[in-house]
């Protein structure tokens, strides 16, 4: 097989683990083999962002430090971040598994505005959502959010908004969770359908 660059690194999953190990594997785990891979096919560098703590104790055994105390400083944003094509891509991802809608409790305000900040200064801002039971991994827009939050009383994103106005994300063996590929699709690297 021809690999990107040359690269022999596993990216490819077995089959046996695509039937049977790979249905408990996070959408987390997911995106961060996906932009492993991207940044090893130097297509795009985007991390996980860590969440910001405060240590409060830290204790010196022999050879390493170890954290006895420590609380979440601040507010975290979203979960991912960084750059392709030259934009700034920004996005949070999260799971649910309710089979029919996506509570928007699980998605914090502050994330909202993070995002809506984000596409107000020409990034590329979006949620990935994955439905896990059943299987459905979906990218939706920021300016697609907003929309649904400013006409909408509902408390929770029904599937049926997801697949009218969001992007499904088919599921491949490498990378993973494909979302460039849809930003590419649609010409989400301009952000402004």
């Amino acid at each position: 097989m021809n690999y990107p660059n040359g690269l022999k690194k596993n990216f490819l999953i077995n089959k046996q683990k695509i039937k049977y190990a790979n249905r408990g594997m996070s959408l987390e785990d997911d995106l961060n083999l996906t932009n492993e891979y991207y940044r090893e096919i130097d297509k795009a560098y985007i991390y996980k962002k860590p969440t910001p703590i405060k240590i409060v104790k830290v204790i010196f055994p022999e050879k390493k430090a170890k954290i006895t105390e420590a609380y979440f400083d601040t507010p975290s944003t979203t979960d991912y971040n960084g750059i392709y094509q030259g934009k700034y891509i920004d996005f949070e991802a999260k799971e649910t598994k309710s089979l029919t809608s996506f509570p928007l409790s699980n998605i914090h305000p502050h994330q909202i505005k993070h995002l809506q900040n984000i596409k107000k200064h020409n990034g590329i801002a979006f949620l990935i959502i994955r439905f896990t039971k059943r299987g459905e991994t979906y990218l939706l827009l920021e300016k697609d959010l907003e929309y649904f939050l400013e006409h909408s009383p509902k408390k929770s994103v029904p599937l049926t908004y997801f697949q009218e106005k969001a992007y499904l994300i088919k599921e491949k063996y490498s990378p993973r969770v494909d979302y460039l590929e849809i930003l590419d699709k649609i010409g989400g690297i301009d952000n402004d359908e």
